[in-house]
């Protein structure tokens, strides 16, 4: 049924027509709620269904979003879940331009639920104010604009995902909260299956106050209950406000390639933070944060078996390059790493502490296996170290360039006397 104003789409709703065909941009001044089963598109070009008052369009379950632009405020949800269905069958949604939130949250009596997404692009959201956070390692963490998010714990309540050209937000224009949130009700009940997940830019702001210990976002956050079998990042991932970490892993993922720059301009920022397992990890450019305690990667729960970092660089006191506080597989760093600070106070698992702006520093429980470093390992701040076992084991060392320490009272290696490491290519660097 082909539809020119919203008294005929809810007229089409409420005879339950299959197949809303909109074809002509509609304002509608209230949220719609599809049947189950029910498809709402468009064939033409440039084809607006705007909502004037609230949220956009709720669904039911089996309903399919094609080939239009949905806008609300950015704050209201463009797109959301609202159903007493336990099996939510497949809701598919592609080609599409968003302003507003796309929540699809599945709570009690929602069990079953298979998401299919595909060119998705979210131009503007905020989504700050929804109840529902994640909450382990002393901090909660904000939804996204793209939140998938199972928030019933009972026993097989699942929901499935397969989500590719997904992308939110705009250089210098970000969204607001995180940029593409997944999670699980928990690390052992109501999970997410990601079979895959692609994504084109992403680029948020938290808008967290600075000194704010216990909330965070993440540019693409795979919270718990999360399981992920491969991630691919197309282009850059970009975040701006403070405790957001642009890659943020609390799940399991088995595959994830970050193809472009990897970049965090507020502080307490970090490029990568690992507290879950990870198989196999790769940035093929450059992890580069900005900012007071705005770290390049660490690894402080769980483990990563096997990853490949191009480049590292960190600008701002207390921005630590690499840091392993648990037991990891392979690390390779490419073309090197560089910090651009000295001592300065950064978020740790909800606290705010100080920390020297040392390249690489593995701490007591840290592991490395092998550490393979082709390029060179700079730091330029006072009285930091470039490589610094501090209580932590690096079984191998394969050092291809050299280590650089230029600031005052700087050192490019130290092996503490309750730490112990490979010192293959380092004797000379060390005092």
């Amino acid at each position: 049924m082909k539809i020119s104003n919203h008294l005929d789409l809810q007229h089409a709703i409420d005879q339950n027509e299959k197949l809303l065909e909109l074809d002509n941009s509609i304002s509608v001044p209230n949220s719609i709620k599809l049947h189950k089963g029910q498809k709402l598109f468009s064939n033409k070009e440039n084809i607006f269904l705007s909502f004037i008052g609230g949220d956009g369009v709720a669904l039911t379950g089996d309903n399919e979003i094609s080939g239009i632009s949905i806008q609300t405020s950015p704050a209201n949800r463009a797109i959301y879940i609202d159903s007493p269905e336990v099996d939510l069958g497949t809701i598919r949604l592609e080609h599409l331009t968003v302003t507003g939130v796309v929540q699809l949250l599945t709570r009690a009596p929602n069990k079953v639920l298979s998401l299919d997404l595909s060119d998705i692009d979210i131009v503007s959201a905020d989504a700050r104010h929804y109840p529902e956070r994640p909450m382990k390692y002393g901090v909660n963490v904000y939804q996204g604009a793209l939140t998938i998010y199972n928030f019933n714990p009972e026993a097989e309540s699942r929901i499935t995902l397969h989500a590719e050209h997904i992308g939110v937000g705009r250089e210098k224009a970000p969204v607001i909260g995180s940029g593409i949130f997944i999670s699980g009700f928990n690390d052992t009940a109501g999970p997410v299956i990601v079979d895959k997940l692609t994504t084109t830019g992403v680029y948020s702001n938290g808008m967290i106050p600075t000194g704010q210990p216990n909330l965070i976002t993440g540019g693409i956050f795979i919270v718990y209950g999360v399981e992920a079998n491969e991630i691919v990042s197309l282009n850059e991932v970009k975040t701006y406000g403070t405790n957001d970490m642009v890659l943020d892993v609390w799940g399991k993922v088995k595959s994830w390639v970050v193809k472009e720059n990897v970049t965090s301009y507020g502080a307490s920022g970090i490029g990568f933070v690992n507290f879950g397992d990870v198989d196999y990890f790769k940035s093929e450019k450059t992890i580069q944060t900005y900012g007071l305690g705005a770290r390049g990667f660490n690894q402080y729960d769980g483990t990563i078996k096997d990853a490949y970092f191009e480049q590292i660089t960190t600008v701002g006191n207390g921005s630590i390059g690499m840091q392993f506080s648990k037991p990891v597989g392979n690390i390779t760093i490419g073309s090197g790493i560089k910090t651009l600070g000295a001592k300065g106070q950064t978020l740790v698992k909800g606290e705010i502490v100080e920390l020297n702006a040392d390249a690489i520093s593995v701490l007591h429980g840290g592991l490395i296996e092998t550490l393979t470093i082709d390029g060179d390992v700079v730091t330029s701040g006072d009285h930091v170290v470039s490589y610094h076992v501090n209580g932590g084991v690096v079984q191998a060392l394969k050092l291809g360039g050299k280590l650089v320490a230029s600031g005052n009272g700087a050192k490019p290696a130290v092996i503490e006397q309750d730490g112990s490491s490979d010192t293959t290519g380092i004797e000379g660097y060390l005092s």
